[in-house]
């Protein structure tokens, strides 16, 4: 009986947050500089274009489906990687960049703006350096001797400072009226340059980096009871780790690359998600998607309407993620 109820909540949960998702995706679409209604908006759905004026047509189509759609991937799968990272580590205060991808991913963008590359090639070379970065603190922590995981986490915190400092290094030597403002801004985390283009190059791996991990709910669920549980059921702890955490890895840098440094989901949807559901993967992980990729629209809507210029879409999840941390720390604490 107690399995069916949870069986009931969570199919309820799943409606609800489909259908808070539907309405905030259609209600997104009005949201903007240009005013468009919501009758607009249902015209262009169910009507076409035609039924609407060119310039709204345009406007939605081109620059707000992109950028919804960029932002609920990029939601989801932060939380989906997330998740894994902290299962992995068995370490509740992991996140996505704590192999230092995210800071990898920012010298490539950072390095690509300084020598003057299309918006394409910044991504290309973001997502290069996040895996080149993450490579290097496997292929480090894999040699340690003792506590591969500990070793790996060190690793890829001190690449991560190393990458830091080599952004400062740009930042000083870039020019000042042009490279250091486009370098800054992307840092800060933004969607405003998004094109159905970069959401397609950047969502692939995305997706595929979380259906690989879906399909490893089960095994997550037994290898956070330790290796040699997983080894009496016959899983390799050390295959399931490295597939995992190499897949959220794809997924993170693939996320920097499209939206630039978007800090805190990965912390913060995980927690929310098994505080709702428990920490099952297999209910887990379809929680994460919904609340990872609403959680992100709607920072992304309070970005570009709460002022008259667009505020920085990392600035915003860090003002909702620091509460979230110290909170976190304080129950832990108790």
């Amino acid at each position: 009986m107690d399995d069916r109820l949870k069986r009931r909540k969570f199919k309820l949960m799943v409606f609800l947050l489909l259908f808070l998702n539907i309405l905030l995706i259609v209600g997104s679409l009005t949201v903007g500089f240009y005013h468009i209604s919501i009758k607009e908006v249902l015209n262009l759905i169910f009507l076409g274009k035609d039924s609407v004026s060119n310039e709204v047509s345009i406007i939605i189509t081109r620059i707000r489906i992109p950028r919804i759609l960029a932002a609920y991937t990029i939601g989801s799968g932060l939380s989906i990687a997330g998740a894994s990272y902290q299962g992995m580590f068995k370490n509740p205060l992991v996140s996505p960049d704590i192999l230092g991808v995210s800071t990898g991913a920012g010298l490539g963008a950072a390095l690509a703006l300084t020598l003057q590359q299309s918006d394409f090639m910044v991504q290309v070379y973001a997502f290069t350096f996040g895996i080149i970065v993450v490579s290097l603190a496997y292929f480090i922590g894999s040699r340690a001797k003792y506590n591969h995981d500990v070793s790996l986490i060190l690793a890829g915190s001190m690449l991560g400072a190393l990458a830091s400092s080599l952004i400062t290094l740009l930042k000083y030597l870039a020019d000042p009226n042009d490279t250091l403002p486009a370098i800054t801004f992307w840092l800060m985390g933004s969607l405003s340059k998004v094109t159905i283009d970069s959401v397609l190059f950047s969502s692939i791996p995305i997706i595929i980096g979380c259906l690989v991990i879906y399909l490893l709910r089960w095994r997550l669920n037994i290898l956070t009871l330790g290796d040699e549980e997983a080894l009496t059921m016959g899983i390799d702890p050390k295959a399931t780790r490295f597939i995992a955490v190499a897949s959220a890895t794809v997924i993170s840098a693939s996320a920097v690359c499209l939206g630039g440094l978007i800090g805190w989901i990965g912390l913060m949807i995980p927690h929310i998600s098994r505080g709702l559901v428990g920490a099952d993967y297999r209910r887990m992980f379809p929680i994460n998607i919904l609340i990872g990729g609403l959680f992100l629209l709607l920072m992304d809507n309070l970005a570009r309407s709460l002022y008259s210029m667009e505020i920085p879409l990392g600035v915003l999840t860090a003002i909702m993620g620091a509460p979230f941390f110290i909170i976190l720390i304080l129950k832990r604490v108790r």
